[in-house]
């Protein structure tokens, strides 16, 4: 990508991030740790990657992303907003009784979201399903699921991969958002994903590790997985949880809690500070 591609990334991640917080804010509850981990890479997919319509969400030829670490989902209703598929302002209203954005994604009631998801493991599992789906279909879209590295402790996700092995799903990216923490404290402390990289080798997968903030390597490891046949591919992402809050950043105690008032003017004071500084 061109410098003028990046700086663009850039300032839409970052306005990813602000949506965020303004979303968890509201709703007084959320996720916020793992979304801010995840703006990177959901900026890249929708505003890079992926072939998607916010006028035509249901476009049989689209590509589709599953967030399988769904409480994550205010990155993504940011990023879908961003992108068109509704008003910013609905961010608002996150969590609120009768609302369209839920606690975690609704394919049935907000468009753009591909699967329902947040129960862990079944993300992977549905993405499958899709990725098998268009292979049948002689169809041509690809599929992305991200998941947590917590969720990687779920017994569904490895059997998705052997059944992503077994089928030969080379149209399924599988991105593992790895910030290193899940909300009972730190992934090595609560189950440990030593070698998580072996891992899914082991279970057929073609895997890169990369920086989940850095939009080039992010770019140069979805260009690679394009290139792969007769096997499934997974993205190691090692990233930070709450990237962009100084006060949320590698602290587990973000995972799921809204910030208060004077918490939310410091958050949106840095991101608009960062935002303001790509800007100039």
């Amino acid at each position: 990508m061109n410098k003028s591609e990046l700086l663009e990334l850039k300032k839409t991640a970052c306005k990813v991030r602000l949506w965020t917080v303004e979303g968890v804010f509201n709703a007084k509850s959320g996720h916020p740790g793992g979304s801010l981990s995840a703006a990177d890479i959901m900026t890249y997919l929708y505003f890079k990657e992926m072939n998607v319509d916010p006028k035509n969400p249901e476009d049989p030829k689209r590509d589709r992303f599953v967030l399988s670490k769904g409480h994550c989902c205010p990155a993504l209703y940011a990023a879908l907003a961003l992108k068109g598929f509704f008003p910013t302002e609905e961010i608002k209203s996150l969590r609120h009784i009768g609302a369209m954005l839920q606690g975690h994604p609704d394919m049935k009631n907000t468009p753009g979201v591909d699967m329902s998801s947040g129960s862990l493991g079944q993300g992977i599992s549905a993405a499958c399903g899709m990725a098998l789906s268009a292979k049948l279909s002689g169809d041509s879209y690809r599929v992305y699921a991200m998941l947590g590295d917590g969720e990687c402790e779920e017994g569904q996700v490895w059997e998705a991969a052997m059944f992503a092995s077994h089928y030969k799903l080379d149209n399924l990216v599988a991105i593992v958002d790895y910030n290193g923490l899940q909300i009972d404290g730190s992934v090595e402390d609560v189950a440990g994903l030593d070698k998580l990289n072996e891992k899914f080798t082991a279970f057929g997968f073609e895997v890169y590790e990369i920086d989940g903030h850095d939009f080039e390597q992010i770019e140069d490891a979805l260009g690679k997985a394009k290139t792969i046949k007769d096997k499934p591919v997974a993205i190691i992402a090692k990233t930070v949880k709450g990237k962009g809050v100084s006060y949320m950043e590698n602290q587990v105690g973000w995972h799921g809690k809204a910030p208060n008032a004077e918490q939310y003017k410091t958050a949106m004071d840095e991101l608009n500070a960062q935002l303001k500084a790509l800007e100039a």
